[in-house]
């Protein structure tokens, strides 16, 4: 289908990133977007969504999805899915939801074809042993998108799990890219 083009205001540096990601959404490889804050990695993503997507974010910034979503993508259905009665909604074009309703609600959203899977702050799965970044590698996407002002914050092995979401297996398994990577720039 092309990439799809946008008549959003952004820079011209947004347009190069919402045309790369339109660019890997086509091809259906997953993207790492780590823009510093402020830079617009929300509104790069929302500009390429396309189908049936899950925004999981820290529920301090899921009301700034709602926020820009309803600002730029006025025609989408956005559905939140969060708190004790939470639902999903068959119909929403974006569910937007949190880290610890991922971690709860695994099965439940594991069990969904998404078009597009977006971990905002993706730093949250840094560690690939935790409930979270195995509630996010379950899921099931065309589309896997991770965005993160700090990629990597302590060790090398935070960058693995970040492409182990995105990109299953291109880095091999934990262990061999420890071995061949994260040791040997100690």
């Amino acid at each position: 289908t092309g990439v799809q083009t946008c008549a959003l205001p952004i820079c011209p540096y947004q347009r190069r990133g919402v045309d790369w990601l339109c660019f890997l959404r086509d091809a259906e490889v997953g993207a790492v977007l780590a823009d510093d804050m402020g830079l617009g990695k929300t509104l790069q993503c929302l500009t390429a969504l396309r189908g049936r997507a899950l925004v999981v974010a820290p529920r301090s910034v899921v009301d700034n999805w709602a926020a820009e979503l309803s600002r730029f993508r006025p025609g989408l259905r956005v559905s939140l899915y969060h708190g004790p009665d939470r639902d999903l909604d068959p119909r929403a074009d974006v569910t937007l939801t949190t880290y610890a309703v991922l971690r709860l609600d695994a099965a439940a959203l594991a069990e969904v074809r998404w078009d597009v899977a977006v971990l905002d702050e993706a730093q949250a799965i840094k560690n690939p042993d935790s409930q979270t970044a195995r509630a996010a590698y379950a899921l099931t996407a065309a589309w896997r998108v991770a965005l993160s002002g700090t990629p990597v914050e302590n060790r090398l092995d935070e960058l693995w799990s970040l492409f182990h979401f995105t990109h299953p297996g291109l880095l091999g398994g934990r262990g061999d890219f420890d071995e061949q990577i994260g040791r040997a720039h100690v």
